[in-house]
């Protein structure tokens, strides 16, 4: 997945999946918070990659992802590609109106369009897109 695709909440907090996003992520998808304050979007394949990590880790470790697994939805869009985004998500994730979905390779995310735009800002610059061309080895 790659791109980014701004939708709008609708009057019950329903989110449109941007149709480009549609077939990777499938008929459902997880949703958590992530770190950076919006919300990572998983198709099933690749939560199963993460529950295989977690399952993998000592129980010292596993219960450190107690929070992160708590806070964990599982969607079904319905047939016109619409999900409801509960309430503490779009909080978290400071989602008033506008959400903009971008596609992050084998996942997406989810944020606010304002905090996107400030994310944006401060990373997409010559030099910071030159350094990540270097890292990739280009």
């Amino acid at each position: 997945m790659y791109g980014q695709y701004k939708h709008t909440l609708d009057p019950k907090g329903r989110l449109f999946v941007p149709s480009k996003f549609r077939e990777e992520l499938g008929a459902s998808f997880y949703i958590a918070k992530a770190p950076d304050g919006c919300l990572a979007v998983y198709p099933e394949a690749e939560w199963k990659r993460v529950l295989d990590r977690f399952n993998a880790l000592p129980m010292s470790q596993a219960r450190n992802m107690r929070v992160f697994l708590a806070n964990v939805i599982k969607c079904e869009p319905d047939k016109q590609g619409r999900f409801l985004l509960p309430d503490s998500f779009r909080e978290y994730a400071g989602i008033k109106q506008e959400a903009v979905f971008l596609g992050q390779a084998g996942r997406a995310e989810i944020w606010s369009a304002d905090r996107y735009a400030a994310e944006e800002e401060k990373y997409l610059t010559p030099e910071a897109l030159a350094a990540v061309m270097e890292e990739l080895g280009f």
